[in-house]
């Protein structure tokens, strides 16, 4: 019997521990976690670094309020601020809470320069922003907006990969476009480089804002710290979590100066967002991504296993219909359903998680190792013989 309600249709398996890129049941069996919390544990489970530097700050402070200065978020904002395209970063505890802050950034931006009425939100339908009522409604997803109403107004939704339909949706009441450079609950599809090019140009064009959501992709996962670096654009807002705290809640806006400025004392608030353990933690995950040549071997590595994958795709022609993805955001989309892929893959010690369209999500920590690669492969191969 369980007393949480009933909002996830959980797996009868629980675990115990985890190290690296394992999973250890509480029945004593060991899994191959390439599922790793949804893209959250970008060093794996129990990484050492992470531990050390939690138990670190734990023992000097956990939480004060954003009404005192916070060290630990300034050091974290600056190293965010020098790596990327942004000025100044506004910090959360969560991807969804980050991606109500970007929306909220850029209705404020346009308030500020004295239209108001600038406000609605362009984004792909069916895609994915997080569960709060504005972010659901920002997906398009009538699975998703089901029974929540009345509907959230605000945003505008296109077709993926249609930009006729794009920019005859942009009026004059649009502040933002909102996409996600490559879609993880919505398939594991990647917005191609020239797509994102001509995003930002028309933008500049419309003189509206283009938000990059990196919630799932971020902080490594495509193999670059952020996947819209590929197309050398640069964005006025990003949001981010999941990997940035290895586990860790933790969520971020990141923001130009231009709309930055908008948000004054008083415009948004988060009472954990910040805090101290948060913070150190955040910086302690970007002390590892940092290092040199990391980026460049989950580059290396990522192509590894995408070979791999293509290898039993053009083996399995029945079974595996397209591999997608990026880095280590990878998708299998399948003929066949995906709910027993998965169910054989867990029978051989193999943790996946679905996405849309059929896709099962392979998502394995950034610095898994090269044999752990292999068995996955193996264990890939061996269902695909197994489902054809």
């Amino acid at each position: 019997m369980t007393y949480l309600a009933n909002n996830y249709n959980r797996r009868k398996i629980s675990f115990k521990r985890g190290k690296g890129s394992y999973l250890y049941s509480t029945n004593g069996k060991k899994y191959l976690d390439f599922v790793q919390g949804i893209a959250v544990n970008s060093l794996g489970h129990s990484n050492l670094y992470l531990i050390k530097e939690l138990n670190k700050q734990s023992k000097k402070l956990w939480h004060i309020s954003n009404a005192f200065t916070i060290p630990e978020g300034e050091k974290l904002a600056k190293r965010l601020v020098k790596k990327t395209f942004a000025e100044s970063v506004i910090f959360q505890n969560s991807g969804a809470e980050a991606t109500e802050a970007a929306i909220k950034v850029a209705r404020k931006y346009f308030h500020s320069i004295g239209k108001p009425k600038k406000n609605r939100i362009l984004c792909i339908k069916n895609s994915f922003h997080g569960r709060t009522l504005a972010t659901i409604f920002a997906s398009g997803s009538k699975k998703m907006t089901k029974g929540f109403g009345p509907k959230v107004s605000g945003f505008d939704h296109f077709e993926f990969g249609d930009h006729k339909s794009l920019e005859k949706k942009i009026t004059k009441n649009t502040a933002a476009i909102l996409v996600e450079p490559i879609l993880g609950e919505g398939g594991i599809k990647v917005i191609p480089k020239w797509c994102l090019k001509g995003l930002r140009k028309i933008c500049d064009k419309k003189k509206i804002l283009l938000i990059l959501d990196e919630v799932q992709c971020g902080i490594g996962r495509s193999g670059k710290f952020f996947a819209f670096e590929y197309a050398k654009v640069r964005p006025d807002i990003v949001p981010i979590a999941k990997g940035i705290g290895g586990g860790f809640p933790i969520g971020a806006v990141l923001m130009s100066k231009k709309v930055s400025k908008c948000m004054v004392p008083g415009s948004h608030g988060s009472t954990f967002g910040g805090n101290p353990l948060a913070m150190s933690i955040g910086n302690a995950v970007l002390d590892q991504i940092f290092k040199k040549g990391f980026l460049n071997n989950v580059r290396k590595n990522s192509l590894l296993l995408i070979d791999g994958l293509k290898k039993i795709q053009k083996d399995y022609p029945s079974v595996i219909k397209e591999v997608r993805g990026l880095g280590f955001l990878l998708g299998l989309q399948l003929f066949k359903d995906q709910s027993k892929f998965i169910d054989k893959l867990l029978e051989n010690k193999m943790l996946t998680i679905r996405a849309s369209e059929n896709v099962v999500r392979i998502l394995p920590p950034l610095n898994v190792s090269k044999k752990e690669i292999y068995i996955a492969l193996k264990i890939i191969r061996k269902v695909c013989e197994y489902i054809k």
